[in-house]
């Protein structure tokens, strides 16, 4: 049987929008500048939340061992959400993302920074971020809480919900209503292939959309 994860990773994310849009939920999209390193990078799964704050009285020691700790906490089939509350440091690098893959995580997803992206790219992990810079997390940045609610932009995050990722933005679905959401995009698609088709086949647009519903 196809895991829920898996079926949302074939959708994308402008379906779920309009499911959640047209279901009359308020559709829960974090900020337009969180981008993948790549456009071709997706992410879809249940999400692991982290959330960080700077600390520079701690040690090298200290905080990679914090560090390392992150990485073992991470769920294989989640993917992780990180709301570091820093803007300098560099949340994710090449020996975490090769870590992360290794164990099964589906992706990352940091309102923050990265390096190493050249790496990453080369290795294929999905990471989604706002900036790249070469300052990492040692002796400066500590994780403080796991699977815990997590604000990003005006979109709380709880452990659990849902999250796709790709080149067009990153949708949030509640854990609740992931089935059902998950299940009428599925529809959506179907319905969108149809009308397409019938677009390519000459069919006169207005008709089309009166047909389908859809345009």
């Amino acid at each position: 049987m196809t895991s829920l994860a898996d079926r949302l990773q074939e959708c994308y994310s402008g379906a779920v929008y309009d499911v959640m849009r047209d279901l009359g939920m308020t559709p829960r999209v974090l900020p337009r500048n969180l981008l993948g390193l790549t456009k071709d990078m997706k992410a879809a799964g249940p999400v692991f939340t982290v959330r960080g704050r700077p600390d520079t009285t701690v040690s090298a020691h200290e905080s990679l061992l914090a560090w390392t700790g992150l990485l073992s906490k991470a769920p294989a089939g989640h993917v992780v959400v990180c709301q570091p509350q820093d803007d300098v440091r560099a949340l994710m690098g090449e020996l975490s993302a090769e870590t992360l893959k290794l164990r099964g995580v589906r992706g990352y997803i940091v309102d923050g920074g990265c390096r190493d992206t050249g790496f990453i790219e080369a290795e294929g992990f999905p990471v989604f971020c706002r900036y790249a810079t070469p300052v990492d997390i040692v002796a400066g940045w500590i994780p403080e809480a796991f699977d815990e609610p997590v604000t990003i932009g005006n979109v709380v995050i709880g452990a659990g919900d849902y999250i796709l990722a790709d080149r067009d933005g990153i949708v949030v679905i509640p854990r609740d209503d992931a089935e059902s959401i998950i299940a009428k995009t599925e529809e959506v698609i179907r319905t969108e292939s149809a009308l397409r088709q019938a677009i390519r086949n000459g069919q006169d647009p207005q008709q089309a959309y009166l047909q389908y519903g859809k345009f």
